[in-house]
């Protein structure tokens, strides 16, 4: 059989890709396709371990083997590299999160009949593949999803849609429902019983006209380097645990030698917290809860550390201000920090960690830096979205 339809790599979106350069979704590399356009699986080729795949949208890689897709994490970022003429002196090895660790999920709910389907959308569809089970979300998130259905049946009309977004904090699952119409006493006692049942750390409701608290024994916390901070309805936080002690990890050498340094896109401090302990700390960010927030825990940590209501993408931090820290941590939305790095390329900054959710803007980001002096000492691709397309990274520039 010819080499010319074996699959050498998976492409940015998921297909298998032959070196003549042809496309076949579902296919690992070392999978063949045969003279009849069939796909003839190879040794790297995995059988999925969820049923829903791959019609569900949560993940598009299952088929693939560990090794295989720990490669996909790794070309991606170098991909997006090379793309922009850059590389990086050391390309680390890829971190990939485990199975059943997600402990942030946003699932959408619908109801048909009788019957309430919640889950994820279809690949390239807005239609539910109702949730039966699933190996990405913690098991923790996953056991609620039955309860839901029967708490929500009577609270949505027919063809009624709603979003349940999930995350778990420090004292369990905190759940925010959006486009949920509740009336009636019966059914906000039905809300609070449905919470104290499922052990619950907060249940708030988003009716269209705000949120409202209908369930929070005790204040909700995350924890970041041993410093718990009030954590607003679904706030950002990283996918997984383990994802976010690997990009802290990798940009961890960027502040060793720095008294101060700064922590641009800061949300709660996941970075100023975990990186901050002995260190004097300057955090900036655009959503005012999360700046409350963290200056509140900072302060009950006994932490050295300004928060600024600040948004950086109109007003980023000049060469001046910059000058005054050791060390710069950023970690910006996908859109990247190009006014940032523009203003970063002109300063006198030693050392530089990105935390990236976008291969492609930290790329167009790194030559913003690259030509204005930095080098590029390492990356670490990570995949916190186990089986997904989605890729994060980190690296670290120093002048």
């Amino acid at each position: 059989m010819s080499d010319s339809g074996l699959i050498v790599r998976i492409a940015a979106k998921g297909d298998g890709v032959t070196a003549d350069g042809r496309h076949m979704p579902l296919s690992a590399p070392g999978d063949r396709i045969g003279e009849d356009g069939a796909l003839v699986r190879g040794p790297g080729h995995a059988e999925p371990p969820c049923r829903h795949f791959p019609e569900c949208g949560g993940c598009q890689l299952q088929h693939v083997q560990d090794d295989a897709y720990a490669q996909y994490v790794s070309d991606r970022v170098a991909g997006a590299l090379a793309g922009q003429g850059i590389s990086a002196q050391t390309l680390l090895p890829a971190h990939i999160s485990p199975p059943e660790s997600r402990r942030r999920a946003s699932l959408r709910a619908v109801r048909t009949g009788k019957r309430v389907e919640i889950g994820f959308s279809a690949e390239g569809s807005h239609r539910i593949v109702d949730m039966e089970m699933c190996c990405i979300l913690h098991p923790k998130l996953f056991a609620l999803v039955a309860p839901l259905r029967t708490l929500l049946r009577p609270m949505m009309a027919d063809k009624g849609a709603a979003h349940v977004r999930m995350s778990l904090t420090d004292q369990g699952v905190d759940m925010l429902l959006e486009g949920l119409s509740v009336e009636g006493l019966a059914a906000r006692e039905a809300l609070t019983d449905f919470a104290r049942a499922q052990g619950l750390a907060r249940l708030v409701l988003d009716d269209g006209y705000g949120q409202q608290t209908c369930w929070e024994p005790e204040p909700v916390t995350v924890r970041f380097g041993e410093v718990a901070v009030g954590f607003p309805p679904y706030a950002f936080l990283q996918a997984t645990a383990d994802g976010e002690a690997a990009l802290a990890d990798a940009v961890r050498p960027a502040i060793t030698d720095a008294a101060a340094f700064a922590d641009l896109f800061s949300g709660l401090g996941t970075f100023a917290l975990t990186l901050g302990a002995g260190k004097a700390v300057y955090a900036a960010e655009a959503g005012r809860d999360l700046v409350l927030a963290l200056k509140s825990a900072a302060n009950r940590g006994g932490r050295k550390l300004a928060a600024d209501h600040r948004d950086l993408f109109r007003r980023p931090l000049s060469p001046d201000e910059l000058n005054r820290f050791g060390a710069i941590i950023l970690d910006p939305p996908r859109a990247g920090a190009r006014e940032q790095a523009a203003q970063l390329a002109i300063s006198k900054v030693p050392a530089i960690g990105y935390i990236s959710c976008n291969p492609g803007s930290f790329a167009r980001d790194a030559v913003i830096l690259t030509e204005g002096g930095y080098r590029l000492e390492s990356v670490k691709p990570v995949g916190q979205f186990r089986w997904s397309t989605h890729v994060e990274l980190a690296g670290i520039f120093r002048r």
